[in-house]
């Protein structure tokens, strides 16, 4: 690939397999890294080159951008792709990378910063004519609180400017709710992103959540490859995607993905990326966030059009134009990925760190399975619990869930508890099959 030979992967788990397999169909090498807890993972197996960067706590290993550097540098890496997570969306590790002389496999510094400011990137939509939902800039003076909360009302959100992932985020329904839970939401925002900027966020209830993939090179060419729903969360994680949003009208449609395009433009995007509205019960839509790098959730995209999305980072990294433009994109039957994750929905979800006793992946037509694990593997407490993404594919959406049926019932793990049982009980809860549900309709169904 014009551009690029060898890249180092900053990530672990599902991904890194991922971006290792995604290189080698490029016919580019792939570096690993890993910590100690990882060294004999699947990623360090199936890379080229592989290299220790620290430590089993994030800190000091995957959160480490000295670490990654050196690693870069030891195993002649020319590229780095920060996968999800992490120190992906991090414009001073993006910054130190291509100072290095190196290529990041994302977006500009500049970009990663602006568009990691929720504060900022609500501005950029604004300026870029994207619907945003009423609220305010970051605080300045607590004493200006009550103020603006009165002017937007309430039901609101205390959102941290530098929040992410559905984290940051705290409802409140009066005043007092909102006096009482400033300073710590500014604590917590200060300890978990590094900047305790807050600012408020019109509420909007029972909205659904519906983001659009795109994919911008550095020839002028952005487009964008439809919308998934993503509105079966807990706690704003999500659980289930869907591609393309079910009974999105086609209107609505067409304006989101319009807007989306618009606003990676605006702010001159280059890579995959991924535009996150609300969508309320009438169809009117807002601007939320702008995630500045792969989702967890692209499979679902590449299976109904046939876009290779890690694929395509890696041909804009090299400074190749994108492989494909809007005109020759299409949409094809419908795709469902459920994230089967190491935790006891019976015991509220609590993390089952642990050793992969046994493990059997299903398979069958339209069936993808994306995972770092094997069994024999160990579920660590240092990271994410998850076990595998598990991405079904149909002519249609009914077809799409019949599969996931069949192919959650053959999904066995044993050693750790999984929320692989929740997932079959939710394909076949009529109101999901029915569609569409809303961000707090899980939440509602498990009290």
């Amino acid at each position: 690939m014009s551009g690029l030979r060898r890249v180092l992967v900053a990530n672990r788990g599902e991904i890194a397999v991922r971006i290792i397999r995604a290189c080698h169909a490029a016919g580019l090498e792939a570096v690993a890294v890993y910590s100690d807890a990882d060294e004999h993972s699947r990623w360090v197996a199936l890379a080229d080159d592989a290299a220790h960067i620290g430590r089993s706590a994030a800190q000091k290993s995957y959160l480490d951008p000295d670490a990654l550097l050196k690693a870069a540098r030891t195993t002649d890496a020319d590229a780095v792709h920060p996968g999800y997570g992490f120190l992906s969306e991090n414009g001073g590790f993006a910054r130190s990378i291509e100072e290095a002389g190196l290529v990041f496999i994302g977006p500009r510094p500049s970009v990663l910063e602006r568009m990691g400011d929720k504060a900022a990137a609500r501005s950029a939509a604004v300026a870029a004519g994207v619907p945003v939902v009423p609220g305010t800039d970051p605080i300045a003076e607590p004493e200006d609180v009550a103020r603006l909360a009165d002017e937007i009302g309430f039901p609101l959100l205390l959102k941290a400017a530098a929040g992410g992932g559905g984290r940051g985020i705290r409802p409140v329904g009066s005043i007092e709710e909102l006096r009482d839970a400033l300073p710590a939401a500014q604590a917590e925002a200060r300890s978990a992103f590094g900047d305790p900027a807050i600012y408020l966020e019109k509420a909007v209830p029972r909205a659904r959540h519906v983001e659009v993939q795109v994919l911008a090179d550095d020839h002028g060419g952005v487009v964008h490859l439809f919308e998934r729903d993503c509105s079966v969360q807990r706690r704003r994680q999500k659980l289930i995607e869907e591609a393309p949003a079910p009974g999105l009208r086609e209107e609505t449609r067409q304006a989101i993905t319009t807007a989306a395009v618009r606003l990676a433009e605006h702010v001159g995007y280059r890579g995959a990326g991924t535009v996150e509205f609300l969508v309320d019960g009438s169809g009117e839509f807002y601007f939320i966030e702008m995630n500045a790098r792969v989702q967890v959730e692209h499979p679902i995209t590449e299976m109904i059009t046939g876009v290779d999305v890690v694929a395509e980072q890696l041909r804009i990294a090299g400074g190749a134009p994108l492989s494909v433009d809007q005109g020759s994109i299409e949409r094809r039957g419908a795709a469902v990925e459920f994230r089967i994750n190491a935790e006891d929905p019976e015991r509220d979800f609590a993390p089952t760190p642990g050793g992969i006793e046994a493990l059997r992946l299903p398979g069958g037509p339209g069936v993808r399975v994306d995972t770092g694990i094997t069994q024999g593997d160990r579920i660590s407490p240092f990271y994410d619990s998850l076990i595998a993404k598990l991405v079904c594919w149909g002519e249609d959406r009914d077809q799409a869930y019949a599969r996931a049926r069949q192919a959650l019932a053959e999904f066995h793990v044993e050693g750790v508890a999984s929320t692989a049982g929740l997932h079959r009980r939710l394909t076949e809860d009529p109101e999901l099959m029915a569609g569409p549900v809303h961000t707090t309709w899980l939440e509602e169904r498990l009290t």
